[in-house]
């Protein structure tokens, strides 16, 4: 590493507090009752219950969601046997990617013995803890043995990663490959360099794949592994021994369909690939630096695939692709072990997807590299968000088809809709919104239809038949885009186009923009210039015309000048005396909706009524009872300040013309969300429980409570969702998400279906 990385991974490890993990509670301990329950003498009640049975320890503890990542550090990463204890940077950051990934908690356990059988007592002692053991950075041969002492002891999931994830991900990219070049498992020769852990796994894998034993050939720092070996060599290494001795990778490689490099730098040269068959697989994984770099592999022999263990290339294999969701959905399932069944179905669900079209999330991680599946993309990314959704779900299947699972998945489809909740965190509150979107679909109009961040989202709009979508951009722009993204989106049958610079209706838009705004100092020229220009004003007439039923604009450019448009071409609604908006985060904790985030700088009374009431409309599309804080510097009339009494007189006003809404204040923000902090302030006031919905006295209020929310509180932000507008339009912000779009596209679903029953 150079030194600014060497000094920035420090850096990063011992800024407090140091490491990478911390406990944390998931129940309260705020009073003398949360601590009796937690511990003397309520703990008794669960220390029972299990003692009674056994599996009542998933129901009561985190034993069911919990993960000992084991290591004696004989061989960290590229580093060698370097001990336990400085094994554990390595351990922690397991642990990390385990949280990350799918969820999964884990403790770091490193043990202080290299000695097998004492190793083997250690871990097997702390079974009643885990719900699976996964075992790190050890030695070969030692941990062929440790791993099936460790299995035949333990009625939990024992799983040696660096064996089996690496087998995984090899196996899925080999599949995915040969599925390219039309060659089958059962017709390929491979030739590995390498014959330790990792590359008996990957072939031992391969061969429960289909590929013949007699058709694999594995050398070492001795050459071919050859039958005179047999004696000196694990038994799963003899296995794979060949007739003859002295023979190299370079006497072997001939004819070689797939090249597996689990082994050393600059071990295959080009003048050996050039002797393999066609359309070769190179699986170059030794890292940091491959057995041969792909830019020489490429030069002798550009029919290749190729893959190795580094991201800064295509076809990268990492393990992150496989162990958390192998966790997740053994845990879920309550298996018994991992065995091969479960291993294979994991494979195939990998490699399955990758070949469906590119997930946003992973677009916007991965920059501009395309992601179709091919020779460049034969194996997901790391931050595909699907993976979980995928894995877990076969696995759990895979495991209860085996019999190992005692506590099977029943409905798979709902598990699966639960793993990807915690992907898309937006996913639980969104549903019943989304669920009415799909029962009646609306045009949805797309003023910015040349973003691949609306491309990507109107794919899954498409896909879950959420609205009938319109979008806005050039043909020729929107196509290639679709066509880099690897999309199956098709002009005019996943959606309609409308090109500015080529569309039958341009004089009629014009003049309708004209007409609505002669009189506002529009002359016919701006008007033509406008509609050649703005996307929103499009998209805001075809609502106007009822060419679409709403229109979601905003991507990029000033929100103002979004909003601007709209509110000229729309108009309020009948009766509404300014236009709010409403935004929804969704906290670790629960969900909170808030007003004004973005246009009202200082509302008065009036509007802070009409806002609350048309915001608790929004909060009722989501299945949820509003139940609104009205927040202040002032907590019940702690000051007399201008603001504050707005915000009382306005709740005053709530309660007294809207009987039907549950509405309290002006009250601080900690009271409307803390119940006892509201009872200790005023006893017996009109809210139960927390508030859902806070309308602040400002912009400046609202805005960076939200932002704050979102920043430091983990929050996920849904919307500005704007209200009051006679049209179903809404103006979101540049940094919305794909995802954020999907949603936004729902709620204006459910404004048009309202809009229609009107």
């Amino acid at each position: 590493m150079d030194d600014d990385l060497v000094k920035d991974a420090l850096d990063y490890h011992r800024r407090a507090p140091a490491g990478k993990l911390e406990i944390a509670a998931t129940k309260p301990m705020a009073n003398q009752r949360d601590l009796a329950l937690a511990y003397s003498p309520g703990v008794a009640e669960a220390c029972n219950v299990i003692a009674e049975d056994a599996g009542e320890a998933a129901t009561v503890t985190a034993r069911a969601n919990l993960v000992g990542v084991v290591s004696n550090g004989t061989a960290v990463l590229g580093l060698g046997n370097i001990g336990a204890l400085a094994s554990k940077p390595v351990m922690e950051g397991k642990a990390v990617l385990f949280k990350k990934f799918a969820g999964v908690d884990v403790f770091d356990i490193e043990v202080d013995e290299t000695d097998v059988d004492k190793f083997v007592d250690v871990v097997a002692a702390m079974e009643p803890t885990f719900g699976g053991i996964n075992l790190e950075d050890i030695k070969a041969p030692e941990c062929f043995e440790i791993e099936a002492k460790l299995r035949e002891r333990m009625n939990i999931p024992v799983f040696h990663d660096d064996q089996h994830g690496t087998a995984i991900c090899v196996n899925s990219a080999i599949y995915n490959a040969l599925h390219i070049v039309g060659k089958k498992m059962s017709d390929i020769k491979l030739v590995t360099s390498g014959s330790g852990a990792a590359a008996i796994a990957c072939v031992d894998l391969l061969v429960d794949m289909g590929v013949p034993i007699e058709n694999i050939w594995l050398t070492g720092r001795r050459g071919v592994v050859h039958e005179s070996m047999a004696n000196s060599v694990h038994p799963k290494v003899a296995r794979y021994a060949k007739p003859g001795e002295g023979l190299t990778l370079d006497d072997v490689i001939e004819g070689a369909d797939v090249f597996l490099g689990l082994s050393a730098p600059g071990v295959l040269t080009g003048d050996m690939i050039k002797k393999m068959s066609d359309k070769p697989l190179i699986m170059a994984l030794a890292n940091p630096t491959p057995e041969i770099m792909p830019e020489a592999a490429r030069e002798a022999r550009p029919d290749a695939i190729i893959g190795t263990g580094r991201s800064d290339y295509p076809n990268q294999v990492n393990n992150v692709l496989c162990f958390p969701f192998i966790f997740r959905g053994a845990l879920d399932c309550g298996a018994t072990t991992i065995n091969e069944e479960m291993k294979i179905a994991c494979v195939k669900a990998i490699a399955e997807l990758a070949r469906a079209e590119t997930s946003d999330i992973v677009a916007q991680a991965y920059g501009d590299e395309s992601m179709n599946f091919g020779p460049d993309y034969i194996i997901p990314k790391p931050f595909d968000p699907r993976l979980i959704g995928e894995v877990a779900p076969a696995i759990a299947k895979a495991a209860a088809d085996s019999g190992v699972a005692t506590r099977p998945i029943d409905d798979l489809g709902a598990y699966k809709q639960s793993l990807m909740e915690f992907v898309y965190r937006s996913g639980n509150v969104m549903k019943p919104v989304i669920d009415r979107a799909i029962a009646n679909p609306k045009r949805v109009v797309f003023a910015e239809g040349e973003d691949k961040r609306v491309l990507h989202a109107v794919q899954v709009i498409v896909d879950d038949g959420i609205a009938e979508p319109i979008l806005i951009g050039r043909r020729a722009v929107v196509e290639s885009r679709i066509e880099e993204l690897g999309l199956r989106l098709e002009v005019g049958e996943s959606f309609d186009l409308v090109d500015p610079d080529d569309d039958p209706r341009y004089n009629d838009y014009w003049t309708d923009y004209h007409d609505l705004l002669a009189r506002r100092g529009v002359s016919p020229e701006t008007a033509r210039t406008t509609i050649r220009t703005s996307t929103t004003a499009i998209g805001a007439l075809m609502v106007r015309r009822e060419e679409a039923d709403a229109m979601i604009c905003g991507t990029f450019g000033r929100y103002q000048q979004h909003l601007r448009h709209a509110l000229l071409i729309t108009g309020r609604r009948e009766g509404v005396r300014e236009v709010s908006a409403v935004t929804a985060i969704i906290m670790p904790k629960g969900l909170v909706f808030l007003a004004d985030t973005h246009i009202s700088p200082n509302p008065g009374v009036e509007e802070l009524v009409e806002m609350a009431v048309l915001a608790a409309q929004v909060v009722r599309r989501f299945g949820i009872e509003p139940k609104i804080a009205l927040v202040s510097h002032s907590n019940f009339g702690t000051s007399n300040h201008e603001s504050a009494r707005k915000m009382r007189l306005a709740a005053s006003i709530l309660r007294r013309d809207h009987p039907d809404l549950e509405v309290e204040g002006e009250m601080h923000a900690d009271a409307a969300i803390e119940e006892r902090i509201r009872e200790r302030a005023y006893p017996g006031n009109g809210l139960s429980g927390s508030a859902n919905l806070l309308i602040f006295p400002s912009i400046d209020a609202a805005h960076i409570s939200s932002n704050l929310l979102v920043s430091l509180g983990d929050g996920l932000a849904v919307g500005p969702a704007l209200i009051g507008l006679a049209r179903p339009v809404h103006v979101v912000t540049s940094s919305i998400t794909p995802r954020g779009l999907v949603n936004m596209a729902a709620l204006a679903v459910i404004d048009a279906q309202e809009a229609a029953e009107a």
